[in-house]
């Protein structure tokens, strides 16, 4: 029988997030996606007189290419990626993550290749195109979520399909907070960190790229951060899982990384190049369903009472001047049961223990029944 919130989905995506407009072209990259999904997709694309386009991958496949990947191949690989971002309009991307570490044997240097020459491609889709991301429930997500199946698959279809027109007009209000604020300081566990968003613009993040969505992000000054972080969910990046992870900034960059697994691996990435060792974006997490971290950064990185600091590219959205072929963010969640925390805006303090001081923001106050 089919699942009638497949349908329901599609059209979000669709008439929402990116809001296909007759005559375009829609890029449907889909990993490892159900058959039936993908087919809603097409619908839905063809109801709003878009014009679809399938791009069918396998994640196996995908860690079979990237375990040989050469200059050569990838520098052809990414033209072909480059050309087909700029003939479409919109791309929506659906993947599933039937195993989180699918990739965590690939060899750092193949990686480097694979991010180099996709990075054009990934680029030009972010800042010059409409798009949207969203990974699939799988059993895998389930399990690392601590839920059955079906208790998570109805916890993704509630986040999903949740009101964004509501949770938009309180993410209003923070982005005005912040576009106000110069100074930023957090403190918490391990944590006192301090840099400036003077001038910056700030992004509200409610259901277009991201399904499920809720963040609103920033990029701090790049050579304004100092201090130390210590960010308390797990994360994967590239395959390789990573807790733990603990930065000491001077000026911007990062001259000190730690974590509770392979170091050396965690300083290659940083190392990948300049750019790497200095942050690209600041956010905050607002989704009041998303509640705990499951190794998927689409969930975690929305997680109610959160923030999350990037190091790596920036968006065009909120430019720093920081490049770099590496955007990965970590995330650090300030609720009481992961040892709280407080953000204070030009000594101001905004949010204490996840929560917001101000009362209309008392939408992103995490919902726990």
């Amino acid at each position: 029988m089919k699942d009638a919130r497949y349908a329901l989905l599609a059209q979000q995506i669709v008439g929402y997030s990116v809001r296909v407009q007759p005559g375009e072209h829609v890029n449907l990259r889909m990993q490892d996606i159900p058959d039936a999904m993908v087919v809603e997709l097409i619908r839905a694309v063809r109801a709003a007189g878009g014009i679809p386009h399938l791009d069918l991958s396998h994640a196996a496949l995908s860690r079979e290419m990237q375990m040989g990947a050469t200059e050569e191949q990838y520098e052809l690989e990414g033209r072909y990626r480059l050309q087909r971002a700029e003939d479409m309009q919109v791309h929506i991307c659906l993947y599933a993550d039937h195993n989180s570490f699918e990739s965590a044997d690939v060899p750092a240097e193949r990686m480097k290749i694979v991010s180099k020459h996709m990075l054009p491609a990934s680029n030009l889709t972010c800042n010059k195109r409409k798009w949207t991301v969203l990974a699939w429930p799988t059993a895998s997500m389930a399990q690392a979520a601590g839920m059955s199946t079906e208790d998570f698959e109805d916890f993704y279809f509630r986040c999903c399909l949740a009101d964004y027109g509501k949770l938009r007009r309180g993410m209003e209000k923070i982005k005005a907070m912040m576009e106000a604020t110069d100074r930023v300081r957090i403190v918490g566990p391990g944590t006192d960190l301090s840099f400036s968003v003077k001038g910056m613009p700030a992004i509200v993040c409610a259901g277009d790229c991201n399904v499920p969505d809720g963040e609103v992000y920033t990029a701090p000054l790049r050579d304004s951060v100092n201090g130390v972080l210590s960010y308390n969910a797990p994360s994967i990046y590239h395959g390789s899982p990573f807790d733990q992870v603990r930065f000491r900034f001077e000026n911007g960059k990062i001259v000190e990384a730690h974590c509770s697994g392979d170091e050396e691996k965690l300083n290659a990435i940083l190392d990948t190049d300049e750019g790497a060792r200095y942050i690209g974006e600041f956010a905050l997490g607002v989704n009041p369903y998303i509640l705990k971290p499951m190794r998927d950064i689409l969930f975690d990185e929305k997680i109610a009472g959160s923030f999350h600091f990037t190091p790596g590219q920036c968006y065009d959205e909120a430019p720093n001047g920081n490049q770099s072929a590496i955007h990965w963010d970590l995330v650090c969640i300030q609720r009481p049961e992961y040892g709280g925390g407080e953000i204070y805006f030009d000594d101001v303090l905004i949010r204490k223990d996840g929560v917001f001081i101000d009362p209309e923001l008392a939408i992103f106050n995490a919902v726990t029944d």
